[in-house]
């Protein structure tokens, strides 16, 4: 794009030629003015970004679904090479009229979306031409499938007819889309922990059909009925094949490496994250904030165990052993008080209500009365993550958010709920709503939601969307949640650690050597997180790259806004104005909400 200012951005020079350059910059005339009204440019972005949002999405039919747009509810998406050239071609095409327009003629909103739009494009392209996830990554294609039909059942978006009109027209094409799975696939570049966890997912299709869509059927006319339950059974016989060539073909042969690489990692870390923080300066902040987080609950342990009569030594300065000693002593506290293994979900709905007065009682923000129910996390999902928010899709309007939650296996034995118990005790149930629900997730997409803007919505950044999600965890702590209660403070410090330890567990898998014991040894030991959720996570960093990143960095960078805030706005700081500020402009990258907040010039890259 046409940089937004003729002064870019200088690299350490000697400080003559600076001083030279400076000046230059100083006495360039300024851009020209904006035109009162919409610009040409403006214009021109404006049918840019529709063409966006109508063509990549006719292309991606269930992302489209899941962002709200049902005009292509009744296909699923093409996987083969062909389509996939299309996408490539379109993002291209995209981004090359896009950077010939002038963006200094575009209203400050466009700018950011303009920005948005950009680097969502550059990924894309990136993406398929140099990561080429499509090849070796089967996960992309559970989802795919599972959420090809769960989306249309889940939430009652049109009349149930329609919904199952959909589903019956997805479940026509899911043996295609299987085949082209298989013919897409590369074996051998597979890495051997993505074909066992698609080899566990993949039958989780057939719960969706089971659960939601078979008990429906008979709400249809004669015709669908029987179309449906041919769709139904061919389908069916598809994920049986697919599981037999999962299990017989692939597991055998994957045997790619899970690790993206130094040069891979770091341009994924760059599109997910949009910050100027490179790997390297988010390895030396998440060190230090790994030290004074557990000198913290050092000092707060302390207090805790001052008064009881079996503590271990509380010397002011501690040596390392005494400190893991102190800090686990107290933690083990916390963990005491934990729900039966059967009473997970009402935990967490009390945990909900509760949370939800004290940030009406303190007035903390806007909170709206969207729908939010608490479900089990859908079978084809489970494995990779222990709970999440599923909004709806911004482009939706008035539908429930679930807060979805795994529920503990059968299989399980006791040991291993033990030690998943002790991780979920009580309050870090509280912790883990407040993170997923109230006021994190759930919270901040109701807002986002309202954003009036459909490409805003769409391009939203993850790294706000987490870095929110983590603040609120902070900001319930400061607020004296739970009535200032230090075990409630030091589980939600341990809650903190976690997205430190998130930060260097990323990179240190993917741009490192990190093994899977020092990975252990940085939960178990070093932020305090039980075996079985250390586990799950080794399992997660695997799967994953960039995203794990996104808490640490996204809540850095909340807190320094919130603190940049204060001290312009002074007098009149509250943190409903703020908070209500800073989530009205959508999920954009937190650059551009300070940019938006402040009314000063959008950055560029």
């Amino acid at each position: 794009m046409v940089a937004s200012s003729h002064c870019r951005t200088l690299v350490l020079r000697p400080a003559a030629l600076l001083a030279v350059l400076l000046a230059a910059c100083a006495s360039a005339p300024p851009p020209p003015a904006p035109p009162a009204g919409p610009s040409a440019a403006d214009i021109a972005f404006e049918h840019l970004g529709q063409r966006y949002l109508d063509e990549m999405l006719a292309l991606t039919p269930v992302a489209a679904t899941a962002l709200g747009d049902h005009r292509y509810d009744d296909r699923l998406d093409d996987i083969g090479p062909t389509a996939r050239a299309e996408r490539t071609a379109l993002a291209q095409e995209l981004l090359t009229a896009l950077t010939s327009i002038d963006d200094r003629q575009l209203s400050r909103t466009h700018q950011v979306d303009a920005r948005l739009l950009e680097e969502r494009l550059r990924s894309q392209l990136w993406e398929s031409n140099e990561l080429q996830e499509w090849r070796w990554n089967p996960l992309l294609y559970t989802d795919l499938a599972g959420n090809g039909l769960y989306l249309l059942m889940s939430r009652e978006f049109a009349p149930l007819a329609v919904r199952l009109n959909a589903a019956t027209a997805r479940l026509e094409a899911l043996p295609r889309l299987l085949a082209q799975v298989r013919d897409t696939l590369e074996p051998a570049a597979v890495p051997h922990v993505h074909a066992e966890v698609a080899l566990e997912q993949n039958s989780g299709v057939l719960e969706v059909i089971a659960d939601l869509i078979e008990p429906q059927i008979a709400s249809l006319p004669p015709a669908d009925q029987a179309r449906l339950r041919s769709a139904i059974e061919r389908a069916r016989t598809a994920v049986s094949q697919q599981q037999i060539w999962l299990a017989k073909r692939l597991l055998p042969d994957a045997h790619g490496d899970f690790r993206l690489g130094e040069k891979l990692y770091d341009q994924k870390l760059h599109f997910a994250l949009s910050s100027s923080l490179s790997r390297e300066e988010i390895r030396t902040r998440a060190l230090a904030e790994l030290s004074r987080t557990r000198h913290r609950m050092y000092v707060l342990a302390r207090s805790v165990l001052t008064a009881r009569p079996d503590a271990t030594a509380l010397p002011e300065e501690p040596s390392p052993d005494q400190e893991q000693a102190v800090i686990q002593g107290a933690l083990e506290l916390a963990y005491a008080d934990a729900p039966q293994r059967d009473r997970v979900f009402d935990a967490a709905r009390q945990a909900l209500a509760d949370t939800e007065r004290f940030v009406r009682a303190k007035d903390l923000l806007t909170v709206y009365d969207d729908p939010i129910k608490i479900i089990p996390m859908p079978a084809f999902e489970r494995g990779v993550v222990l709970a999440f928010c599923d909004s709806p899709g911004p482009l939706d309007k008035g539908l429930a958010t679930f807060y979805a939650v795994s529920p503990i296996p059968a299989d399980w034995n006791e040991t291993r709920v033990r030690s998943f118990l002790r991780e979920y005790n009580t309050r870090a149930i509280d912790e883990l709503t407040i993170h997923e629900a109230m006021p994190g997730h759930y919270v901040q997409l109701a807002h986002a939601n309202r954003y009036p803007g459909a490409l805003r919505a769409v391009l939203q950044s993850g790294t706000f969307v987490e870095g929110w999600a983590v603040y609120a965890e902070q900001l319930m702590e400061e607020q004296g949640f739970r009535d200032g209660d230090p075990l409630m403070q030091l589980i939600q410090l341990k809650w903190y650690l976690r997205s430190i330890g998130n930060a260097l567990l990323d990179q240190g898998v993917h741009a490192g050597a990190m093994t899977r014991e020092q990975a252990m040894q940085l939960m178990t030991h070093d932020t305090f997180q039980e075996e079985a959720e250390a586990s799950a996570k080794w399992v997660r960093v695997q799967l994953t790259a960039a995203q794990l990143s996104t808490y640490f960095v996204g809540v850095q960078e909340h807190l320094a806004l919130r603190q940049e805030a204060r001290e312009r706005w002074g007098a009149s700081f509250t943190l409903k104005r703020y908070h209500d500020a800073v989530l009205s402009y959508g999920s954009p990258p937190v650059r551009y909400g300070r940019a938006l907040l402040f009314d000063l010039p959008i950055p560029g890259e």
